[in-house]
């Protein structure tokens, strides 16, 4: 799982060299007041962490799982939150699954979400963010680049938070 983990992280940001795409972080990390795991103990403390991954037989409990561990751990330089969500989207569509974007305008809701998840414990705010996120996913036409772009702008997907609130696309699509 560690050599998965650094070769998407390698293939995610390929297009920036000075952030080392694919080496685990070399000094630690912060979001304000929140300090991640310092490098020396970035690799065990994802062995550790994928263990119990490995007894999660729902694909969305997995993916959920992953994605905090990820994003918790923080193991690289950069991109950390992108790799996160890579690897929530691969269980999700290693499980046959809808994906989950978080759009810009939903950013707050996501970082507050596993804020509070991390400092409070409190998966409910958690799973609601991802299960109203994935909704949203699913309702936007991806077989069609233009009509999802068109889709996600009338959703405001694209606006900063403090620009306009998310709005859910009116039905989700079946294929």
């Amino acid at each position: 799982m560690i050599e998965l983990l650094k070769a998407r992280h390698a293939t995610l940001l390929a297009g920036r060299p000075e952030k080392q795409p694919g080496r685990f972080k070399e000094e630690v990390n912060r979001a304000g007041e929140t300090v991640f795991v310092t490098p020396e103990l970035v690799t065990g403390t994802l062995i550790k962490g994928f263990e119990p991954c490995r007894a999660l037989k729902d694909p969305l409990s997995r993916a959920l799982y992953m994605m905090f561990l990820i994003a918790e751990v923080h193991p690289f330089a950069d991109g950390n939150g992108r790799i996160a969500r890579v690897m929530l989207n691969a269980e999700l569509v290693h499980g046959g699954r809808a994906r989950i974007i978080i759009p810009t305008a939903y950013r707050e809701d996501y970082l507050l979400a596993l804020r509070a998840l991390t400092r409070q414990g409190n998966t409910d705010a958690y799973i609601r963010m991802l299960d109203r996120a994935q909704d949203f996913t699913a309702r936007i036409d991806f077989n069609d680049y233009e009509r999802a772009l068109a889709q996600l702008g009338a959703a405001n997907a694209f606006l900063e938070p403090h620009e306009g609130q998310l709005r859910m696309p009116e039905q989700a699509i079946t294929t």
